[in-house]
């Protein structure tokens, strides 16, 4: 994420409604915790693995201004997770139209990296590896898609975020930290860090939601 084609700036294309027939529209938990998604049966009497459902916690309508940030980012994080709830691993990895290579589960790895880039490694000004995306290879994390199990992908980009919250908590929104990137002159302070999220976490989500739909008809969220 610091090189030319970064985890940050993700420069690739940007969507939503409900169907409104309950029975295809994704159920919303309230326990604020991923909880085990539906199996079914698969022809060879084996159960199949789906992505949990997951509860979406709505950011207040009057709040201060961390408070609000964290909601919207949180908001936005447990989006990508319900477009992905209730999906085969073999439907996450569907691709959207030529030529595009945009997939649910390579959203997933890409935020999974994009998280730990601004938060960890800016917030915290400390160098590290990323899990998908190389030098190498920039477009690691949307690609290669059969190299990480979808189960392992979801959990490792869930223990990212609590990494994350846990890497800016003690900091505050004016505090500056500085770049890792190409351009160690741009510092930037905790608040830009959070609103370019929101604004990324926005960006993908659309695309997210128009993935869904091509893949089995859910809109909405």
């Amino acid at each position: 994420m610091r090189p030319a084609r970064s985890p940050n700036p993700c420069n690739r294309p940007s969507a939503a409604r409900c169907a409104g027939v309950p029975d295809r529209c994704r159920a919303v938990r309230d326990t604020g915790k991923p909880v085990a998604g539906p199996v079914s049966p698969g022809n060879d009497g084996r159960v199949t693995w789906t992505a949990p459902e997951v509860s979406r916690p709505e950011p207040p309508l009057i709040a201060g201004e961390r408070e609000a940030l964290e909601a919207w980012l949180d908001f936005h994080r447990s989006t990508l997770l319900m477009k992905c709830g209730g999906l085969t691993a073999d439907q996450l990895k569907q691709r959207a139209v030529e030529p595009s290579g945009l997939s649910l589960l390579g959203l997933v790895r890409h935020m999974t990296d994009v998280e730990r880039w601004w938060f960890r490694i800016h917030g915290t000004d400390q160098d590290m590896t990323f899990l998908y995306w190389s030098e190498d290879d920039p477009d690691s994390g949307f690609a290669n898609l059969d190299t990480h199990d979808a189960p392992a992908v979801l959990a490792a980009y869930q223990e990212e975020i609590e990494l994350a919250r846990a890497a800016t908590r003690d900091k505050k929104l004016d505090d500056v930290v500085p770049s890792h990137g190409h351009h160690p002159e741009r510092a930037r302070d905790i608040r830009w860090i959070y609103l370019h999220m929101i604004e990324e976490y926005a960006r993908h989500n659309g695309h997210a939601d128009l993935l869904r739909e091509r893949i089995d008809g859910v809109t909405g969220g």
